[in-house]
């Protein structure tokens, strides 16, 4: 039967056992695992053999997350910038990163929502938008960029730990997708899930994946899991995490916390009254 580009990255990285947590970064971020059948707040379901046969596999995810980054460069980083960057041979978000990487955690006093594209994971709610918050005179491009980088892992840190509170453990987090080029965005990822980072060993995972399936279906492998451990390639704790940086991004997630029930969970429903003066405006309706 079929199966989809996410689910089938799981067998690319042969992580497929219950607590491996796959996130394909790209655009979005998606997050799919084996596990019990058991409910998880915020989740897009649990599917007997959804990822593979005889076990529950659960999707979470994130709408927005290279597309952040990208938007960010598309929009607001000035000519000075682009011009340096080009000089030097690299692209913007390189040498955003490059800057971005002198800073300690929390030197600029920054903290930033992920919901430019809504929220998908755990609050299911696109009315949901960004918010970038400690901005001031002083902060330069590369501090915000720096900012929401962060701000995607902790909403990956949201995801793991609703994971872990309902009894569906995450015990390795996997990544795949375009973005794990990125070093400073891996190692932030470490560092916010304070734990180590795998890596998947193909460039083109959904590809891989595919033929580990077709592997199966042609009959050269009795089932995924052992054809993913003939074929599937996987690089663990590629990145460590930093103690004394997990720390500071501790008390930096604690208030990523609070900011995220207060607009997502109805502390100020100012997001969706401004989507609704929004929808007033562009339809040319009054709004109630």
């Amino acid at each position: 039967m079929g199966n989809v580009d996410a689910h089938v990255t799981s067998a690319a990285a042969g992580a497929l056992a219950p607590g491996q947590l796959v996130a394909i970064m790209g655009t979005s971020t998606c997050h799919v695992m084996n596990g019990a059948e058991l409910q998880v707040p915020g989740m897009c379901g649990v599917v007997l053999g959804g990822i593979s046969a005889g076990m529950y596999g659960y999707e979470a995810g994130q709408s927005g997350v290279g597309d952040i980054f990208g938007h960010f460069v598309d929009t607001a980083v000035p000519p000075s910038y682009v011009d340096a960057a080009t000089a030097r041979g690299m692209s913007v978000h390189e040498y955003l990163t490059e800057l971005a990487s002198a800073q300690a955690v929390g030197e600029r006093g920054l903290l930033a929502l992920d919901w430019h594209s809504g929220n998908r994971s755990v609050l299911v709610d696109h009315e949901l938008s960004g918010v970038p918050v400690g901005e001031t005179l002083a902060t330069r491009p590369e501090d915000v960029y720096r900012a929401l980088l962060e701000a995607t892992a902790f909403g990956t840190r949201t995801i793991v730990e609703t994971f872990n509170a309902a009894g569906v453990p995450v015990h390795e987090f996997v990544v795949a997708g375009g973005l794990l080029r990125n070093r400073l965005l891996m190692q932030i990822y470490a560092d916010v899930l304070a734990m180590p980072l795998s890596m998947i060993g193909s460039g083109q995972g959904p590809a891989l994946g595919s033929a580990i399936h077709a592997a199966v279906a042609a009959g050269a492998y009795p089932d995924v899991p052992t054809a993913a451990a003939a074929m599937g390639r996987l690089h663990r704790n590629a990145y460590q995490p930093i103690a004394a940086n997990s720390a500071a991004y501790d008390r930096l997630f604690a208030e990523y916390t609070r900011l995220h029930d207060y607009f997502g969970r109805g502390g100020n429903d100012v997001m969706r009254r401004l989507r609704a003066i929004q929808r007033a405006a562009t339809t040319g309706k009054a709004h109630p």
